[in-house]
């Protein structure tokens, strides 16, 4: 699987995106509790049919970019393929030493903006992650995603008193807001009208640390004529109650979701319950 792996990653990323365009249909047709799960999801956004029929390539697009970003050959940069709206959030927090809060939904190309944030602001970010179960695609993320300025935390207690430290250094992190936490990690808030279980660990860190918080979506473009990354402040302060501070993210990433239907991952079993935390997972920061 790796060899496929690297032998796509060769690929122009035009090609990728249209072969993963056939692979999204293909998941579509394929599997009935996904066409489910996102007929439901996009019913309860509002989202217009041509925006979702978009969205199942593009969820295959998303799949088929992987290997070109995560095995570019080192020393090659993603460069001016991607162009930021909104970067004075990374510059002014780093200027001012506070480090930033940054909130990559899984919309658009997501790991695209972390690693160009990295490259573009020449400054660390430690991203969020949890780690595969197979462990050649575990070993594959762990190098794939070490490169300059950035380095990876695992979803455990470690893992976040890691993020802390990088905050207090004035530095980035980075997060998925809308990834479901283990158990005892989140509050039920409303996302698109519907309870789901929120992580509270955005708004922590932030009230811990002092940092900024910015919310990022990267949008892909036509034709593998590259990406887009817009990103905008979330101000503080942010409310002591978990549930107003989950709903705030929530809201927030509503609103960049409405301005990109088409490229959100309406697949993603968002409104699923949390699963057991286990002992080695406890990701309490107060």
């Amino acid at each position: 699987m790796t060899l496929i792996l690297r032998w796509l990653s060769r690929w122009p990323l035009a090609w990728l995106h249209a072969l993963g365009a056939v692979l999204g249909w293909l998941t579509w047709a394929l599997s009935p509790s996904y066409r489910r799960r996102m007929a439901a999801n996009v019913a309860l956004a509002g989202v217009r049919p041509a925006d979702a029929r978009r969205a199942v390539a593009e969820a295959g697009r998303m799949a088929a970019e992987v290997p070109w970003l995560w095995l570019m050959p080192e020393g090659e940069r993603l460069g001016d393929r991607v162009r930021w709206e909104g970067g004075e959030v990374i510059r002014d927090a780093l200027a001012a030493g506070r480090g930033l809060i940054l909130l990559t939904p899984h919309l658009g190309s997501f790991e695209v903006a972390a690693r160009s944030a990295a490259e573009q602001f020449a400054a660390p970010i430690t991203v969020l992650y949890r780690p595969a179960r197979q462990a050649w695609l575990r070993q594959l993320e762990e190098t794939a995603r070490a490169r300059p300025n950035m380095a990876t935390a695992p979803a455990s207690l470690a893992g976040v008193r890691q993020m802390l430290r990088a905050l207090r250094r004035g530095e980035m992190v980075g997060l998925l807001p809308d990834q479901v936490p283990p158990q005892g990690q989140g509050v039920w808030a409303p996302f698109f009208g519907q309870p789901a279980y929120t992580m509270t660990l955005a708004a922590r860190l932030a009230q811990q640390t002092g940092a900024a918080v910015g919310l990022a979506w990267c949008e892909r473009l036509p034709h593998g004529r590259g990406f887009v990354v817009r990103l905008r402040a979330l101000p503080g302060p942010w409310p002591e109650d978990d549930v107003a501070a989950a709903t705030r993210v929530n809201e927030a990433m509503e609103q960049a979701v409405r301005a990109l239907p088409s490229q959100y991952l309406w697949g993603y079993h968002r409104y699923k319950s949390p699963r057991r935390l286990r002992p080695d997972e406890g990701m309490e920061t107060r």
